[in-house]
């Protein structure tokens, strides 16, 4: 089946319309299986008019990744709210987090599973995006550590492993609730709602954090 002509349109909405099939066909078919003829027909423009846009599969691929990226990281930052005590700043970005990834499944796969699987550069345009998040909750939690009284090296080093900890699970709780039912996956009950999804993590986090704050660690026995 052809492409569907369409007016003539401003070229950045015409982008955006290409990027958005792109998503679409990345996330459902694959980067590999994902084909140029099938992203040009749902974005219902021509094959040569992708090309003459975005050049090839790899750049329209990496434009991709960009575009999702940088709006998941827009959507957090934006979340956070910045006067608040410190669990209602991490409470704040993690429902963000979770609300974008549920709002847009297809970016989600397409960061979480399809761009870190198929080597350079798209598994380092990944690496930026989760660094920049890393980085915002690496702030949130040295925050909650200085009004704790704590600081220092030894803090800073462990809000930084806190972080990569959380946005770790944060990211498989978000392909957990996105992701198919049935076997193997999660189980046939009702999706849960990101405000449900972030506050599983925070009950997990927060009550670890709490202990920190109040000067307990865990040791192992002897």
């Amino acid at each position: 089946m052809g492409a569907v002509k369409s007016k003539r349109m401003p070229r950045a909405v015409r982008e955006r319309q290409m990027l958005d099939a792109a998503v679409l066909t990345f996330a459902r078919r694959g980067y590999r299986a994902a084909s140029m003829d099938e992203i040009a027909e749902v974005a219902g423009v021509s094959k040569p008019l992708v090309y003459l846009y975005l050049n090839s599969k790899e750049e329209l691929f990496s434009a991709v990744i960009k575009r999702e990226s940088d709006a998941l990281v827009d959507a957090v930052t934006a979340a956070v709210e910045p006067d608040g005590p410190a669990d209602r700043r991490l409470w704040s970005g993690l429902q963000g987090f979770f609300a974008h990834t549920a709002a847009h499944p297809d970016g989600w796969a397409v960061l979480h599973q399809q761009a870190r699987t198929h080597g350079e550069p798209f598994a380092r345009e990944v690496a930026t995006m989760r660094a920049r998040i890393v980085d915002l909750v690496t702030g949130l939690i040295g925050a909650t550590a200085k009004e704790a009284g704590c600081a220092g090296e030894p803090a800073d080093r462990e809000a930084a492993a806190l972080a990569h900890a959380l946005i770790g699970a944060a990211e498989s709780l978000a392909e957990w609730a996105n992701g198919p039912t049935g076997e193997g996956a999660r189980s046939e009950l009702a999706r849960p709602t990101a405000k449900e999804t972030a506050a599983t993590l925070m009950n997990f986090a927060w009550a670890g954090l709490g202990r920190l704050r109040a000067g307990e660690r865990w040791k192992p026995g002897d």
